[in-house]
């Protein structure tokens, strides 16, 4: 998947895609309808399968002091999007000058001269141009003056309801990851580069890898049965594992992290690309009087988080 950055001054072998768009925070099915419009629209015009993002999330650019709220890092949303085939992601950048061009604009300076696409899915609730102004009837009507085609997927849900990134946050947030991925289509996915902590889990017998959250949605504190993939090096592939997620009140923490011990794995990881995907939520984070009643309960959720994992390996 090739990853473009600017729409402006394009060669181009890099215009002219059929394209989805929109912020597609936690790649869910619902964005993933979207996608499969643009798939197959750049079928049947013989033209590359785009994305249209933007970053930093708009959200992020008009609330920067707000809680974290993405449920993936752009390196994250951009993985899951090349594993779904997507040919070319532009990633452009939402600025200031983005933000205020009138929907008109947009589509003239941005998607027309700029990408030259084909073609643009997007989801029903697609809002753009200054002040959220544009919305699909708008894009429909562009698109037919500039000379592209527009498909509108319409919102996906199940009985509980909608489809959205706010769904999956609130899964999240009450401990629920199987509500989550029932949304997502798969696992919520942490990913990152493993870095250095203060090393407690090799002094208690459970060595950890520790990923940094910052920027995140938290999920719930506690602990969890997860799968995890390294990306890469010589330790490549899938292992299954117990992580907590939380500010470790044992050792009076503040900062949330993620750490994670990985079953029947040695080796060093430090540097490492991993993804970890939340399964099960085993028992909140809690505040043991000593690291021996830690320990004592960290066996029990090995145990637990290989029973769990055994059951799903077994369906």
């Amino acid at each position: 998947m090739k990853l473009i950055r600017d729409y402006r001054g394009l060669d181009a072998p890099d215009r002219g895609a059929a394209v989805a768009m929109g912020n597609f925070d936690g790649v869910h099915l619902g964005h993933q309808a979207v996608m499969a419009l643009a798939h197959a629209a750049a079928g049947e015009l013989g033209t590359p399968f785009g994305v249209i993002t933007f970053e930093p999330h708009p959200r992020a650019f008009f609330a920067p002091g707000a809680p974290p709220f993405r449920l993936t890092t752009a390196e994250a949303r951009a993985a899951r999007m090349a594993k779904l085939g997507v040919e070319v992601l532009y990633e452009l950048a939402f600025d200031r000058a983005l933000a205020a061009l009138e929907p008109e604009a947009f589509v003239q300076d941005v998607l027309v001269d700029g990408l030259g696409v084909r073609f643009v899915a997007v989801g029903a609730d697609f809002r753009f141009g200054r002040g959220r102004s544009g919305d699909v009837d708008t894009l429909k009507t562009l698109g037919a003056a500039a000379g592209f085609g527009v498909a509108v997927a319409p919102l996906v849900c199940d009985h509980v309801g909608d489809y959205s990134s706010t769904a999956i946050r609130e899964a999240l947030a009450a401990g629920e990851p199987r509500r989550a991925a029932r949304i997502l289509g798969h696992w919520h996915r942490i990913q990152g580069r493993v870095a250095h902590g203060e090393k407690r889990g090799r002094e208690l017998g459970f060595p950890t890898i520790n990923l940094s959250l910052d920027g995140l949605h938290l999920p719930r504190f506690g602990v969890y049965a997860v799968t995890v993939d390294v990306l890469g090096g010589p330790h490549r592939g899938r292992y299954g594992g117990a992580a907590s997620i939380g500010i470790r009140p044992t050792f009076d923490g503040e900062k949330p992290n993620l750490e994670v011990y990985l079953l029947d794995f040695a080796g060093d990881l430090y540097g490492a690309e991993v993804s970890v995907g939340l399964v099960d939520f085993l028992r909140p984070e809690l505040r043991f009087e000593s690291a021996e009643a830690l320990v004592a309960q960290m066996a029990r959720d090995v145990d637990e988080v290989r029973a769990r994992l055994a059951a799903l390996d077994a369906v």
